[in-house]
């Protein structure tokens, strides 16, 4: 069982993401976050508590305040206790973007929403 973030000011997408992830039965805990600054600070907060620190990160990019590339680098700050797997999962369709998560080693690979469940098994698999 693994502990998965979803980090997206989208409500909605969180509603629909989460749902597909419980029908999977791999997930213990979904932890939800619509501000990237509060993953900041729960991951800060539990960097070295491997019980509640994520296995995977689910990251949009576009959201207000701090955006997806900002998290990363506030990310990239902080030493963890364990590995976390990081995929972007975003609406952008830009080779930019995916150009730009291909050259961050924490990002293993982007994703265009919406995530099904079958992608989402591919990516647990590779966690």
């Amino acid at each position: 069982m693994a502990i998965i973030s979803l980090i997206d000011d989208d409500v909605v997408y969180q509603f629909l993401t989460k749902k597909i992830i419980e029908e999977t039965g791999k997930v213990e805990t979904i932890l939800q976050f619509t501000e990237a600054q509060d993953a900041i600070d729960y991951l800060c907060l539990h960097h070295q508590d491997i019980e509640k620190l994520p296995d995977l990160i689910l990251l949009d990019l576009e959201m207000p305040f701090m955006d997806g590339w900002q998290f990363l680098q506030e990310y990239n700050q902080i030493t963890f206790a364990k590995d976390i797997t990081i995929y972007i999962v975003s609406s952008s369709t830009s080779a930019a973007d995916k150009d730009r998560s291909e050259r961050i080693d924490e990002v293993k690979g982007f994703i265009i929403k919406p995530i099904s469940k079958e992608t989402f098994m591919e990516v647990f698999s590779r966690a």
